[in-house]
């Protein structure tokens, strides 16, 4: 038996007693307005927001954004939605995908309690998409907001091995002297839009 073995042999046969787990509490949080609340921590962490009464609506709001309005290239992955002169479906290769200025792309649910917001691939044919933009804009229906990130988690399913991203706030680092960076690794901007329809 080598010194490894006996290492391992020796482990397996000191045996301890099994830990108790400890109680968990199940009172989540609970927000009486749970869009305010995601309004108010996307605020905290750097993302403007707005309510919009439909997605039809959205192209309109989005005129009020002088990046969006100065953007040249524009990939708005929701039908109707403003302009868009970049379709990413066309591309096979994610590296062929031109500057984007100004991204708009739908969003599966949003958290209330930290401002998180859940996107998948299936409504973003690349997903570098979320991070290349200089400009990102998503878009989530109101009934698609919950509480907390249990609530979130129980809507998570991960049986197909799709792509999945929490998107919090536009990108920021303070790893650089100690200092805040906005936009240093991705978008530098983020918007938030709450359909009510």
């Amino acid at each position: 038996m080598n010194s490894r073995q006996r290492i391992l042999a020796a482990l397996r046969d000191r045996s301890r007693d099994p830990a108790v787990l400890p109680a968990v509490d199940d009172d989540r949080i609970i927000y009486d307005d749970p869009c305010r609340q995601l309004l108010a921590v996307a605020a905290d962490v750097g993302a403007e927001s707005m309510v919009v009464a439909s997605a039809d609506q959205v192209g309109t709001a989005l005129e009020q954004i002088a990046a969006y309005r100065q953007a040249h290239n524009v990939c708005a992955l929701l039908p109707n939605i403003g302009r868009s002169n970049i379709d990413p479906q066309t591309l096979d290769d994610p590296h062929a995908l031109p500057q984007i200025d100004f991204a708009v792309v739908p969003a599966a649910f949003a958290v209330a309690e930290n401002g998180a917001v859940w996107v998948t691939d299936e409504g973003v044919h690349h997903r570098a998409i979320l991070f290349l933009a200089e400009h990102l804009a998503l878009v989530v229906p109101q009934r698609e907001i919950v509480h907390n990130m249990h609530e979130a988690y129980e809507r998570l399913a991960f049986e197909a091995g799709r792509f999945g991203v929490f998107i919090s706030g536009p990108s920021k680092t303070a790893d650089i002297e100690q200092a805040l960076v906005i936009g240093a690794q991705g978008p530098r901007s983020l918007t938030l839009f709450v359909t009510e329809s």
